[in-house]
């Protein structure tokens, strides 16, 4: 089964960077794109961005001209390259590995003060 790992989260101030990253183990042919999503407390999770398998991204309007998402095949790990964080961003942010089903990590806490 696929698992995913994420690490690289922590508390910036506002105009700092983070990069995320999430290590995948697992069979690797069922996974069709990985994505990154983010939830505040009492909202929804929702998508930030996604990379397919055969490498078209998509970044949320909210966020683009900021993030980045990226992959390293070789390490079988996708990032979250998060430049000028805002408070706003604030979040835990969780990898996904979407296929025939999709698997989630554990999520890493991003916090960004004023």
């Amino acid at each position: 089964q696929v698992q995913l790992v994420e690490s690289g989260g922590g508390l910036v101030q506002a105009g700092g960077s983070l990069r995320l990253s999430c290590a995948t183990s697992g069979s690797i042919f069922n996974i069709n794109a990985r994505s990154w999503y983010r939830q505040a407390p009492g909202k929804q999770r929702e998508l930030v961005a996604t990379i397919t398998s055969v490498g078209i991204t998509y970044v949320v309007d909210s966020v683009k001209s900021r993030f980045t998402i990226s992959r390293d095949n070789a390490k079988n790990t996708v990032y979250l390259q998060m430049n000028s964080l805002k408070p706003e961003n604030t979040a835990v942010y969780y990898c996904a590995a979407i296929g025939p089903k999709t698997y989630w990590g554990q999520g890493t806490q991003v916090t960004v003060s004023s």
